[in-house]
């Protein structure tokens, strides 16, 4: 195993939250129950662009194709892990499908009117597996073989005609530092003028420890709010947030054909991936560092001083954020320049020591090993959500 391989594991912690609650299985309940669209002005934000012609790559559990909310909007993927559960399987493609709804989903029916709408309802999923889910059984073999699954996957990802990367996922354990290989392809992503998103972690009411990737530089990094615009409790306060977006209570799709209602940072993030869509396909020569800035300029319910670690800079307005996309000038998709006191590694393989630690994650996911004075770290990682049963 090399030194920077991030393993594959899954926390027992977020294994699915069950509680019934009665009212979501005809389809007007589902899109009533569903207010992040409301939140996020989606109809006026539609008047300009729906995402056509951008493809957001999901790294995640897998996607369902066939779910009715998506048909006609996935693309041929990759599995970077390349076994575990299969189609019909209970641990087969959940969250990387209820993810991708979010983002891109049309919904189904007579108008559309059933199912989950995506706040970019006509952009394109690429799906790249990355992870297993928090109940797969093949969770140990994946653990201790596919740990470059997340970087390969990132590459993979941009190499195939990625626009918006989403990563609903994350690593905040006590134990983890910043992987070179993540951060090299991350940076590989941005200067390719590829938008990257992601989970700002789940560990708010545990020791709000920084969450990679969330904190490598250049990423979107989302926060949680409720149906108020004010910070869910659960959601990791840290410095590198961005922006805040719905991630309490929203509809989740799910390849059963039954719909949830779900919490975490990974909605969050898959509703500001959707934006950068919506953004990207309006103004495809804006670049990442510019569709960041415009989001993180364009929010409501901001904060007092401008911003804080809880929501960043508030609670993303795609609406707004196309008026003033419309203003910018195109600048060259270029790395980021990272703007933190330290940088995360120095010049050559080695991880430097990390800057921050890193915050408790909710869910199945990734672990990484770093070498540090010859000994590996190992950390985990996972899915930014827990589900509540709905239909």
């Amino acid at each position: 195993m090399t030194p920077t391989r991030r393993l594959l594991a899954a926390l027992a912690a977020a294994a699915a939250l069950t509680v019934a609650t009665p009212g979501l299985a005809g389809a007007d309940a589902v899109r009533n129950a569903d207010w992040a669209l409301d939140a996020l002005h989606a109809q006026t934000a539609w008047r300009t662009s729906q995402g056509a012609g951008v493809t957001v790559a999901v790294l995640d559990t897998g996607v369902d194709a066939t779910h009715p909310d998506l048909t006609g909007q996935v693309l041929a993927g990759k599995d970077e892990v390349g076994f575990g559960a299969k189609r019909g399987d209970s641990a087969w493609a959940r969250h990387g499908t209820g993810m991708a709804a979010i983002i891109a989903g049309h919904g189904h029916g007579y108008g559309d009117g059933s199912g989950v709408m995506g706040i970019a309802p006509k952009a394109r999923i690429l799906p790249v597996r990355v992870i297993l889910e928090d109940k797969d059984p093949q969770r140990a073999k994946a653990r201790a073989s596919r740990g470059d699954a997340l970087p390969n996957g990132i590459r993979w990802a941009v190499d195939h005609g990625a626009d918006v990367i989403n990563l609903s996922l994350g690593d905040d354990s006590a134990t983890a530092a910043p992987v070179a290989a993540e951060d090299d392809a991350i940076r590989y992503a941005l200067s390719k003028g590829v938008v990257v998103v992601a989970s700002a972690g789940n560990g708010g009411e545990a020791a709000d420890r920084s969450s990679y990737p969330a904190a490598y530089p250049g990423v979107i990094a989302v926060a949680a709010v409720d149906r108020n615009g004010v910070h869910a409790g659960f959601s990791t306060s840290r410095w590198y947030a961005s922006v805040a977006a719905p991630g309490v209570d929203v509809v989740i799709a799910d390849p059963d054909r039954s719909y949830y209602t779900g919490w975490g940072t990974s909605a969050a993030s898959a509703y500001v991936s959707g934006a950068a869509a919506l953004i990207r396909s309006a103004y495809p020569k804006l670049s990442p560092a510019q569709i960041k800035q415009v989001l993180q300029s364009t929010t409501r319910h901001r904060p007092k001083g401008g911003r804080n670690d809880q929501v960043g800079t508030g609670l993303i307005d795609p609406a707004a954020a196309l008026a003033a996309a419309r203003k910018l000038k195109p600048q060259p998709a270029v790395p980021v320049p990272v703007a933190y006191a330290s940088r995360y590694f120095a010049p050559g393989p080695a991880p430097a020591p990390a800057p921050a630690d890193h915050a408790q994650l909710l869910g199945d996911g990734v672990a990484a090993a770093c070498a540090a004075a010859g000994a590996a770290l190992v950390v985990a990682a996972g899915l930014l959500w827990f589900r509540r049963r709905t239909a």
